[in-house]
């Protein structure tokens, strides 16, 4: 199983008027980690757009809420990739502020066509990557 870390600044854009990290920020602070997990892999979601005509989408995501982030915390993005299926990517995305555990969460990400927006196989190359790296 593959992890990858992806380094979060909370800015106060990130936050409500108590200074605490709105809920719905962590889920562009996992869209980052997890696009970034991607580009380390050599995988660019323009390319694949462009290139091969896939896009990945979010299907399912579960997630705990544990401890707030506020203000100026610096987090980290943990992600694995724990499962690939035909056309299915599931991580597991966990955000720390050190050691302290914040957020748990479990995303389904599916592998869909560009133009029909329906669910389409991963490419035998970027499979046989994925397959890899868990």
């Amino acid at each position: 199983m593959m992890e990858f870390d992806w380094p979060v600044q909370v800015y106060y854009e990130d936050t409500d008027a108590g200074g605490v990290v709105y809920h719905s920020q962590y889920l562009n602070f996992m869209e980052r980690a997890r696009t970034e997990f991607l580009r380390s892999l050599g995988l660019m979601q323009t390319k694949l757009k462009e290139e091969i005509g896939i896009l990945f989408v979010v299907r399912d995501i579960q997630i705990r809420f544990k401890k707030p982030a506020k203000f100026d915390d610096v987090l980290n993005v943990n992600t694995k990739l724990v499962q690939v299926g035909r056309s299915l990517l599931q991580f597991e995305q966990n955000i720390y502020r050190s050691t302290e555990h914040l957020i748990t969460a479990k995303v389904d990400v599916v592998c869909i066509g560009a133009d029909s927006f329906k669910p389409v196989s991963i490419p035998e190359p970027m499979m046989r990557l994925l397959t890899l790296s868990t």
